[in-house]
């Protein structure tokens, strides 16, 4: 068990998965605060970092793409104080960070998680029924059907349709973009049948957003919905049945004495990772994923 407590949130963890609970202070990012507690399961984890600083350090996990709605929309474009997978520490707690981070990815190693793109979202997205208010505009989710309402600063010629409400079948894809400087960003629905893209302000499927702390809460709704389409996975092509190539090269050639002990530490680890990707993908049987693995091994 691995913990640590800072005024800006407490992260948990037991083995097998990472608990989030994000801090009381008012200096805690509204997401954070609204999207509430989480929990990552070690699956969805691509790595862990501890970042220290003068005035304190900094936790990240790194999940695996297409592992969580939330990442899935926002692609990194959260500030960091809202993000809930960096928790900010205190420059006394740097050893505990440290020890934390190094419990994460030695089960992630112990554990064989791949790297790669999971094949199914890990986290289920913030919670339903969801609503935020930014922008030019208020976007809500019910689990079913998606609203959006408009405010007095929407353009005249969009807000004359009303607000717009569709099913979630009709939705393909989600999109969420934070404004920044004196460039607006939007939430925006691709819905079946609508028209070629317009820009935010004109677009009846879009909200435009003028770059304030709620832009974030935004990105909540997209994600609410995303967790709800079809995964990314399902249009991603299959690994070709060449991908075995990877267990030959972690073998040891044949007729070697004994094996290799200059191989970089590094490497080793990379090949293990490639490995069990491959083995939880389906390409390597339990057999060979274990034989290439102890070859791996043997030259630590």
């Amino acid at each position: 068990m691995a913990e640590i407590f800072q005024s800006d949130g407490t992260w948990t963890f037991d083995g097998s998965a990472i608990r989030i609970v994000p801090g009381r202070e008012r200096g805690v990012h509204l997401v954070r605060q609204t999207l509430g507690e989480l929990t990552v399961p070690l699956a969805a984890v691509a790595g862990v970092s501890f970042e220290p600083g003068r005035k304190g350090g900094r936790l990240r996990l790194r999940l695996r793409d297409g592992a969580d709605p939330l990442s899935q929309v926002t692609r990194g474009r959260l500030p960091d104080a809202a993000d809930p997978y960096q928790l900010r520490t205190e420059p006394d707690r740097s050893g505990v960070a440290e020890y934390f981070a190094e419990e994460v990815r030695t089960a992630l190693l112990l554990e064989q998680v791949p790297e790669g793109p999971a094949d199914r979202y890990l986290l289920p997205g913030p919670a339903v029924p969801v609503s935020a208010g930014a922008g030019d505009g208020t976007a809500s989710f019910d689990g079913e059907r998606v609203r959006l309402e408009w405010n007095w600063l929407t353009d005249d010629g969009k807000a004359s349709g009303g607000p717009r409400e569709f099913p979630l079948r009709d939705i393909r894809a989600v999109e969420w973009l934070p404004g920044v400087g004196l460039e607006n960003g939007y939430l925006r629905f691709e819905v079946q049948g609508s028209p070629a893209k317009a820009r935010p302000k004109y677009d009846p499927n879009a909200i435009e957003l003028y770059g304030f702390k709620k832009d974030g809460l935004m990105a909540l709704v997209g994600a609410a919905v995303v967790a709800r389409l079809p995964h990314p996975a399902a249009d991603r092509p299959t690994a070709p049945p060449l991908a075995k190539v990877a267990e030959a090269d972690a073998l040891p050639p044949a007729g070697d004495a004994a094996p290799d002990r200059g191989d970089d530490h590094d490497t080793l680890l990379r090949r293990l990772r490639e490995l069990g990707e491959l083995h939880h993908s389906g390409i390597l049987t339990d057999e060979e994923f274990a034989a290439a693995k102890q070859a791996i091994l043997q030259r630590f």
